[in-house]
């Protein structure tokens, strides 16, 4: 059995990836970390500040002590985070968010990106440009912020935060060719699309946990 650490920085998706991994690698074996006072952090201060940076890499440090087989970077707000990490640890990395760029990359030259967080929407921006730059190719972002969704969420009212976000999504979809929602806590509303929206649209918890499942071998 190999093991997996999940890095979060909030509880919002240990159960949502628990149920994942389920499904997707029922035998690998599972280790939350969780620091919601990371993103509380991020928020306040309006970016990644270096106490922030330190705690992370101590949680990656931790995680490879575990002798675990790959971690799991969680949160898209602090996923830069995991390549200062990579030169610091020989585990292996996935951020939850990477292979959904690199699949927005693919599919299209005009992309949205839709968040609810400032704090995500511009690093998972940077991460979109970086794969287009390593894959040769140029695209065109469109990027939006959910106004109030992830307060909503977060007051423990899902279905308005679903209706905000949903507003967003629409609104970028008539702009470009894909939509890409920054946040994994975002990807719960994607039941609500239509089939025609639902294919434009990308979501990392699933696509993220299929890469450990590549990463690990199965």
């Amino acid at each position: 059995m190999k093991k997996v650490a999940l890095i979060h920085t909030g509880f919002a998706l240990v159960e949502v990836l628990t149920k994942l991994f389920s499904e997707i690698i029922p035998e690998a074996e599972l280790t939350h970390i969780v620091d919601d006072s990371i993103l509380r952090e991020v928020l306040k201060e309006g970016k990644v500040t270096k106490p922030v940076v330190d705690r992370m890499l101590s949680y990656y440090s931790a995680a490879e002590y575990y002798k675990v087989d790959c971690i799991f970077n969680v949160c898209s707000s602090v996923g830069e985070v995991a390549d200062i990490a990579r030169e610091r640890v020989k585990t292996p990395i996935v951020k939850i968010d990477e292979k959904m760029a690199e699949d927005a990359v693919a599919r299209a030259a005009s992309i949205g990106v839709a968040a609810t967080l400032k704090t995500t929407l511009d690093p998972t921006c940077r991460l979109i440009e970086k794969k287009a730059k390593e894959k040769g190719r140029k695209v065109k972002l469109q990027k939006t912020i959910c106004p109030g969704a992830f307060e909503e969420l977060m007051s423990g009212d899902p279905k308005k935060h679903d209706q905000t976000v949903l507003k967003g999504i629409k609104k970028l979809a008539d702009k470009v060719e894909v939509v890409v929602l920054a946040q994994g806590s975002m990807a719960r509303l994607t039941s609500s699309l239509n089939n025609d929206l639902a294919k434009r649209v990308l979501t990392s918890p699933g696509s993220g946990v299929m890469e450990v499942k590549r990463v690990l071998g199965y």
